[in-house]
């Protein structure tokens, strides 16, 4: 079989004011072709897992574009047209093809085109017709929308946040494309829309059993696939939310009423699996009373893989206010200050202004005496099956035993390696606090002697019930108690 493989893939942030451009995309390489080869270990890593599942069956790979970048505001026009047509053109000389598996996001917006994924897909449908499958493999984060619905013949979800099941999944969808070449399946979708919006990790109950709940149906009695989009919160399109979306073979009736009793099932647990965050220092209390470390904590409002800069400074301000040391935070998004601590080189004591850059979601500037410890080119962390440029990164320890991270590629620091890959330590302190709204968990969970989610006021706050939505409808819960009830009013609780 030939099944053509392109991958497109970032998360927009409707809310932040910078676009994503095209260095956006050429800061993690832009490939068409040869990602697979030439950035196995980076971008290139699924293009080459999916590659050597297909090979390793005897089936022939046409690999188009693989690009990606880190979330930021609406992807600009023409940028988003030009990876778009290249995809396009690629596939055109391709045919026939047997099959089409993307690796897509699934909340990917542009000036113009509030859905990307269903854009494209419309697309690849014209090019391909109506008996070739195609199949896309979407992060949970996802928008689900009618037109993907439409345009496409499988859609999975990750099951996992953080996200540590993304080869699985792009081996689920692949064995299920296969059987739909071979006639073996006929896949048949259905949707539940749950009118939610929030964050659910699924590291922690009741999350984690309803994953396995989930799963458990997958394989028996024609059910080939479950997921549950959790949705990006702040992305401002029009069919937002949460949604659970059940494939079977050709059944569906059988696809509407298990979505529908699933998708039933985690409404009902919505007073369970929300609120993780604490305010500021709500947050510190909790972490300096738990006997020993490190405390983990999260910074899920500065996380720059949901769009926010990575530069604010809320809870830098508050550890120095409370003089609370023995602590490492990062990364910082900050190219002056590496400049400066660079030029400087390990060992000067310099005086240091730190983040608050960006704009008011980034606090004010923190004025601090440092020393220089490690300056490192080309850093990288490693987690998730993922290796990550970090770029130049630089770390500083200022008094108090207050240890910063500063990286001069703006991404959410997710691998412990982030931190000992510059020399630190982190058995020996108290708390460790991460740009990072649940990746870091992977890596982190397993060394931290208890893990706190923190609210601040940076770019993703997480105040669903307030969220400033212009596109999207507001009968979602938290806003509306019960969306489902058409005739309720809105509430603000």
């Amino acid at each position: 079989m030939k099944i053509f493989v392109a991958q497109l893939i970032t998360e927009s942030n409707t809310f932040a004011p910078a676009p994503t451009g095209r260095g956006g995309f050429e800061e993690y390489g832009i490939y068409r072709g040869d990602a697979s080869v030439k950035a196995p270990d980076s971008t290139g890593d699924m293009a080459h897992f999916v590659r050597s599942m297909l090979e390793a069956d005897g089936h022939e790979m046409v690999e188009s574009v693989c690009a990606f970048a880190q979330p930021s505001g609406r992807t600009v026009r023409t940028v988003y047209e030009d990876l778009r047509e290249q995809i396009l053109e690629d596939l055109q000389a391709a045919q026939p093809v047997d099959a089409v598996q993307l690796w897509l996001h699934g909340a990917m917006a542009a000036e113009g085109y509030d859905d990307c994924e269903g854009d494209l897909l419309a697309r690849i449908r014209a090019i391909v017709g109506p008996a070739v499958p195609v199949g896309v493999e979407v992060d949970l984060h996802c928008h689900f929308t009618e037109l993907m619905h439409s345009s496409a013949d499988i859609i999975v979800g990750y099951k996992e946040y953080p996200h540590t099941d993304v080869r699985e999944r792009a081996r689920e969808l692949y064995l299920l494309l296969i059987d739909t070449v071979a006639g073996k399946v006929r896949p048949t979708t259905a949707v539940f829309d749950c009118k939610m919006v929030g964050l659910w990790h699924t590291t922690k109950e009741p999350m984690q059993s309803f994953v396995k709940r989930m799963q458990s149906f997958e394989g028996r009695d024609g059910v080939l696939s479950v997921s549950l989009g959790h949705g990006f919160p702040w992305g401002d399109v029009p069919e937002s939310g949460a949604k659970l979306w059940v494939v079977t073979d050709n059944d569906l009736v059988k696809a509407q009423a298990l979505a529908n009793q699933l998708g039933g099932e985690f409404w009902a647990m919505r007073d369970k699996t929300g609120a993780n965050e604490l305010e500021l220092d709500a947050a510190l209390d909790c972490a300096l009373h738990v006997d020993g470390g490190p405390v983990v904590l999260a910074d899920v409002a500065d996380n720059p893989g949901g769009g926010a800069a990575g530069d604010s400074t809320f809870i830098l301000q508050r550890l120095i206010e409370r003089r609370i040391g023995n602590s490492v935070i990062g990364a910082f998004w900050d190219l002056g200050a590496i400049q400066i601590c660079k030029d400087a080189g390990v060992g000067a004591k310099i005086d240091l202004r730190v983040g608050g850059k960006c704009g008011p979601n980034s606090g004010t500037p923190v004025d601090l005496r440092v020393t220089v410890r490690a300056v490192v080119d080309g850093h990288v962390q490693h987690a998730l099956d993922i290796r990550e440029p970090l770029g130049t990164c630089v770390w500083v320890e200022a008094d108090g035993g207050l240890h910063l991270v500063l990286a001069s590629k703006r991404t959410q620091l997710f691998g412990t390696s982030a931190f000992t890959g510059l020399g630190l330590t982190l058995a020996d302190k108290k708390l460790i606090v991460v740009k990072s709204t649940q990746h870091f968990h992977a890596d982190f969970g397993p060394i931290a002697k208890a893990v706190v989610y923190v609210s601040t006021p940076g770019a993703l706050r997480p105040d669903f019930a307030h969220i400033d939505y212009k596109l999207r409808d507001l009968n979602y819960w938290p806003r509306v108690a019960n969306p489902h009830l058409a005739t309720l009013s809105p509430t603000q609780g």
